[in-house]
């Protein structure tokens, strides 16, 4: 009877597979993202792209929830499963966020330092994408995961660096003459940085997950 009703129960691995779709979700948001960033005629496709991959973010962080609560055995804690998947979906979301600014503003063009931010941006996407099937065998993966959870830190380190540079450049080239520029020039650096602030909480969850694990 056990046997019976434990097969009706989501499987363990059923976890990894929706970690791993909401992970290459989220990859192909930061593309798309690149590509805003990029500026030209396509822009508003790929915003439009954005919004639905985060529409479908949602819809695997509302399913990872249900699994928590239906699950018997879950391959880690069950507030780790949750925190590891809303950071994730923040960093979507966020990218979200940045989408409303550009679309609200009807910003065509991006300065040098936006594009790089996108550029770095996609990196740490692709690094989480990464990470996250290998929490699969957490103990044999451990060197890995942690180099990696290393590398966005340091990606997010040079996110600071792009902005804070990115607001000096503004302010020289704008400053009093054009307060409006300065403003949706500060806005949108701001929010490219916490995409990656995001990337940097998926990892500080990965390295969490590593530790109490191993």
């Amino acid at each position: 009877m056990l046997s019976w009703f434990r097969a009706l129960m989501p499987r363990e691995d059923r976890f990894f597979d929706l970690f791993d779709a909401h992970a290459l979700t989220v990859v192909e948001a930061a593309e798309a993202l690149e590509q805003v960033l990029a500026g030209g005629p396509d822009i508003e496709r790929h915003c439009t792209r954005i919004v639905e991959l985060e529409d479908k973010a949602d819809r695997i962080t509302a399913d990872v929830l249900l699994a928590v609560r239906k699950s018997f055995i879950t391959p880690f804690d069950r507030g780790d499963i949750k925190d590891l998947i809303q950071s994730l979906d923040d960093a979507i979301d966020m990218m979200h966020k940045t989408v409303k600014t550009i679309r609200l503003f009807e910003q065509k063009s991006f300065d040098p330092g936006m594009r790089e931010m996108g550029a770095i941006i996609v990196k740490a996407a692709r690094l989480v994408a990464e990470a996250v099937p290998l929490l699969h065998k957490i103990g044999a993966n451990a060197t890995r995961l942690n180099t990696i959870a290393e590398e966005v830190m340091r990606i997010e380190g040079r996110a600071d660096e792009l902005h804070e540079k990115g607001l000096k450049d503004l302010f020289q080239r704008h400053g009093a003459a054009n307060p409006m520029a300065y403003m949706i020039g500060s806005e949108l650096y701001g929010e490219l940085e916490k995409v990656v602030d995001r990337f940097e909480d998926v990892a500080n969850e990965i390295s969490g997950i590593v530790i109490e694990n191993v």
